[in-house]
């Protein structure tokens, strides 16, 4: 299955460094981490208190987010519900 069309043109790439500035402004920790392809924000995942990854989803419509984890090569499509695995040799040539 292929797919959908917000995960069609992701690609690995670096990924940024730091984490998620609104736990940090309140002191919370986090479970892993995930950055918007949109606008680069990177927020806290659904395991983690606070969610703030897929709240800025939601709040800012921005569809895809991918894994700030260092040994994760993968994205996820908010809206559609839908993952992408960036390990393939397509991806790293």
């Amino acid at each position: 299955m292929s797919p959908c069309q917000h995960l069609a043109t992701v690609t690995n790439g670096p990924k940024p460094p730091g984490g998620c500035r609104a736990c940090l402004a309140k002191g919370d920790t986090w479970v892993h981490l995930r950055w918007c392809l949109t606008c680069g924000e990177i927020g806290c995942c659904n395991e983690s208190k606070n969610r703030h990854a897929s709240r800025h989803a939601a709040a800012t419509g921005h569809p895809v987010a991918r894994s700030r984890e260092p040994e994760e090569m993968w994205a996820w499509c908010y809206p559609d519900e839908d993952f992408v695995d960036l390990e393939g040799p397509e991806i790293w040539g």
